[in-house]
């Protein structure tokens, strides 16, 4: 299979779904700086460019290896003296992040439109909610229930 380069259509397609209130990386950009910066068009062909060079090479450079962890308190907490009341997060170059979002979305593309995912995997996949996740559920049962198998379900939360 050949490598098909990236569009300038598809950065700026999944640039939009991207929040500007979320924080930025090492390279103190924002979803909002970045987006900002692709409305001129020779910004969107040279990051386009650049991530098309980086696969024909087979090249990930180090800065968008680059990251930053920050800790964050969880809300709601009663008291802040044990580790377990804090979350780290980890902060990447927004311009890598980009690059792998549209990586993402190809892959999820493929993987969907050549059936490689059985079909009761619904969790991560877009076009897919907690309404299919319910029809699943009742077509296992049901299926069961045809067949005279006694059926049951577990559900746990993991924290």
């Amino acid at each position: 299979m050949t490598w098909l380069k990236f569009s300038e259509e598809e950065f700026s397609r999944t640039i939009i779904n991207c929040k500007d209130s979320s924080a930025s990386g090492p390279d103190k950009m924002s979803w909002g700086h970045l987006k900002h910066i692709i409305k001129d068009k020779s910004c969107l062909k040279n990051f386009v460019y650049i991530a098309n060079v980086c696969f024909d090479l087979g090249h990930w450079p180090n800065h968008f290896k680059e990251s930053k962890m920050i800790v964050i308190p969880k809300p709601n907490k009663s008291s802040y003296d044990s580790l377990k009341s804090f979350r780290p997060i980890v902060l990447l170059n927004t311009l890598s992040k980009l690059i792998e979002k549209v990586i993402g979305e190809r892959l999820q593309f493929q993987v969907i439109s050549n059936n490689f995912i059985h079909q009761s995997q619904l969790g991560g996949l877009k076009l897919k909610s907690t309404t299919d996740t319910g029809i699943t559920l009742m077509h296992f049962i049901c299926t069961g229930w045809v067949k005279n198998l006694p059926t049951s379900t577990l559900a746990f939360d993991i924290a």
